[in-house]
């Protein structure tokens, strides 16, 4: 069940649909009631209302109820936990392509001038 989950996995579960990444792309804009918000997407209000509850859900998006209006904006700290683990990724892989890059070097450094000729066109 989606809720068991670890919040990160909420997160990109959420970030998964594409009509929820419009919603968050509009709110990065500032604050939105559910109706602005449906208004572009061509879809239903009970279906805007379902997707803002993923995106609340999962940390994303705050929801705001002022009498019949329900305002929604975005909640930076809930994407952190998406950037934290991306950050992780692009330093892994960052530190290998430096190992790598290091290691093509030496290969080419320790190689004799008779050997690069022979790999030329």
């Amino acid at each position: 069940m989606l809720n068991q989950r670890e919040p990160i996995d909420r997160v990109f579960h959420a970030l998964g649909d594409p009509t929820r990444r419009v919603l968050l792309e509009r709110l990065s804009r500032g604050p939105a009631s559910v109706s602005e918000l449906a208004r572009p997407l061509g879809v239903t209000l009970a279906a805007v209302v379902q997707h803002l509850q993923v995106l609340e859900d999962s940390g994303v998006v705050r929801t705001e109820k002022v009498g019949r209006v329900r305002t929604c904006r975005l909640e930076p700290t809930g994407l952190r936990a998406a950037e934290q683990w991306l950050e992780e990724r692009r330093t892994l892989w960052e530190r290998r392509f430096d190992r790598l890059g290091a290691l093509l070097e030496e290969q080419d450094a320790s190689e004799t001038p008779t050997e690069k000729k022979k790999e030329e066109p």
